[in-house]
């Protein structure tokens, strides 16, 4: 974060922040969302938070003014904007990302992903890390830039049909060094069709959502967060029988398959592997909280 030529008494800044916990108490906003909020907007961490260190300095640098703050932070307690559009970023993984309504805001489940993926090309040897991985539906960028931290020597496409997405997800490989994606905007596989049979794992988080519930959900994310990348159809699935249909072309002999999913999914998305000749190896994978959130396959041709 680089911080514009603004700065407040810390004795100042302590007395905003004390109203703005109130704020979000009557609003029964969490406070945690406010040191995310502060940190966001200065130099502060959780600590110089936590224990009030900042109090005592003449001079805390903002990027904004407090004004501005106190704007942004009603936003966030009337119109439930989510903090992480409110700063314009979010920490995942060992990265910091960009986020703008364009895209969703990346889970902390999500970054199993990239573990999963990490541990089955361990067990497939040297010849799975340095190959092609593709990120469909890539949003912010999140899962390619940590596929491409992880395999430096591979290479991987990132999809999405959303030109600002894909804008962000460029911007977001610059912000944090990475030049081993390749960007291609379309709708799955539709623009990489010239890597089929190519690819040594296909890594989605695809809509998954059935449209009847995306606008039960929370306001922060019904209200705020692009609808195209929830709303997987009527049962949620619209999207992931696509992608299991169509990566048979596009995986090498041996590829891994994995998708993210909502709770109570799992039984259904594996059951459609199994429908579809060439997948074997489907193995469900859980989240932190013990739910099955994640389901993979291995792609051998001839397998049935």
């Amino acid at each position: 974060m680089s911080f514009e030529a603004l700065s407040v008494l810390g004795e100042r800044l302590h007395q905003w922040i004390l109203q703005a916990r109130t704020d979000a108490q009557n609003a029964h906003v969490p406070l945690y969302e406010l040191d995310w909020f502060v940190q966001g907007v200065s130099d502060l961490s959780q600590t110089d938070l936590s224990l009030e260190l900042y109090r005592g300095r003449g001079a805390v640098p903002l990027s904004h003014s407090l004004d501005w703050l106190t704007q942004q932070w009603q936003r966030r307690l009337t119109e439930r904007v989510p903090v992480q559009y409110l700063v314009g970023e979010t920490p995942w993984r060992d990265l910091m990302l960009t986020v703008t309504p364009d895209v969703l805001i990346p889970r902390p489940e999500t970054e199993l992903m990239v573990d999963i993926v990490q541990a089955w090309a361990e067990g497939q040897g040297e010849r799975f890390s340095s190959q092609v991985w593709a990120d469909l539906g890539t949003g912010s960028g999140a899962i390619a830039i940590a596929l491409a931290k992880a395999f430096p020597h591979a290479q991987i496409l990132a999809i999405d049909i959303s030109a600002a997405a894909l804008e962000i997800a460029y911007q977001n490989s610059h912000r944090n060094k990475i030049n081993n994606i390749k960007f291609y905007q379309g709708s799955w596989f539709e623009p990489i069709s010239d890597w089929q049979s190519n690819l040594s794992g296909i890594i989605t988080n695809p809509p998954y959502i059935p449209s009847t519930t995306v606008l039960n959900l929370d306001p922060e994310v019904a209200q705020h967060e692009p609808h195209q990348s929830l709303d997987g159809g009527d049962d949620g699935l619209n999207d992931i029988r696509h992608l299991i249909a169509q990566a048979p072309k596009f995986l090498k002999p041996g590829g891994l398959w994995l998708t993210e999913h909502m709770e109570g999914q799992s039984e259904a998305i594996r059951d459609l592997l199994a429908q579809n000749h060439g997948y074997q190896t489907i193995q469900p994978h859980q989240d932190l909280a013990g739910i099955d959130r994640f389901v993979a396959a291995r792609f051998q041709p001839g397998f049935s």
